[in-house]
């Protein structure tokens, strides 16, 4: 099973258990991209939103896209590859205007749709992998958008951002139940900021939000990018642009075959070639 099918199922057993349990979060009264609220900047970072059209990287139950369509007026597209977490969004925020809700692999849908005025991620940029995420969002961005996203630095048990751009095993946990284990790219602040550069953003800022309290060492990394604007290239052309026809500069000549018993006739050309005979029209000039 692959990470991105592993990600996949992981997600749809979680989401089948909070429709189990019937919880679905509140709309909140603003973007928290850590762990606890309040803790960090909010939407402010993302820029004016006001009516641009959104695009939220796994969506989750949709509560954050919510908070956005109803506070700024954005056109929010709630993107999630987990069937069950897309219920769980239909359910509770189906009808809710400036809000659409899609199923599906995010990269493949940003193949199709009108390109975003800005994106953004709430702890999910680890469950995807970034060599498949990375450009297709910069393809389904317009110059200078900005990508904001919060991911996984330290996770529960302590363990730091790996040095690789490689998944590794981790555990999804719920208040009640058995954790639930899946695979993350968790990265370096440095492997970041050298991906999105790769693949067309800029990144302007990286901070740790730390979690509240002894008992949950976990730490996000926030990211502020922006795709870099597509440079402008002249048309290119032969010549200038003009009414007037080109100036001629075939130059017409006569060629000739001569072959006997001795071989092939070839004269050599005064910057040192060989070539068939022949003469040229200025020297039949007499």
């Amino acid at each position: 099973m692959t990470a991105h099918s592993t990600y996949e199922h992981s997600w749809t057993i979680y989401g089948q258990r909070q429709l189990d349990y019937g919880y679905s979060p509140p709309v909140p009264d603003r973007v928290d991209w850590g762990f606890a609220p309040g803790e960090g900047p909010g939407a402010e970072v993302l820029g004016d939103i006001r009516g641009k059209r959104i695009l939220d990287v796994g969506s989750g139950p949709g509560h954050h896209a919510v908070h956005l369509a109803r506070e700024y007026g954005a056109l929010v597209d709630g993107v999630d590859l987990s069937p069950t977490q897309h219920r769980r969004a239909l359910n509770a925020h189906g009808s809710e205007p400036g809000v659409r809700f899609v199923c599906g692999d995010v990269a493949e849908h940003l193949r199709h749709a009108e390109p975003y005025e800005a994106a953004y991620g709430i702890r999910t940029f680890a469950c995807v992998d970034p060599h498949h995420l990375l450009p297709a969002l910069r393809d389904g961005l317009v110059d200078g958008a900005p990508l904001v996203f919060s991911a996984l630095h330290t996770d529960a048990d302590a363990q730091g951002p790996s040095d690789e751009v490689v998944p590794r095993r981790e555990l999804i946990r719920l208040r009640d139940g058995e954790p639930i284990p899946t695979r993350m790219w968790v990265l370096t602040p440095r492997l970041w900021e050298e991906l999105l550069t790769e693949y067309g953003f800029r990144v302007e800022g990286i901070e740790l939000l730390t979690a509240p309290g002894p008992d949950h060492p976990g730490i996000l990394q926030l990211v502020r990018a922006r795709r870099q604007r597509t440079p402008s290239r002249p048309p290119l052309t032969s010549r200038p642009r003009t009414a007037r026809p080109p100036v001629p500069h075939a130059a017409i000549g006569v060629g000739a075959i001569v072959f006997g018993e001795r071989g092939l006739l070839l004269g050599r050309h005064r910057h040192g070639t060989w070539e068939l005979t022949g003469v040229r029209a200025g020297s039949l000039r007499g």
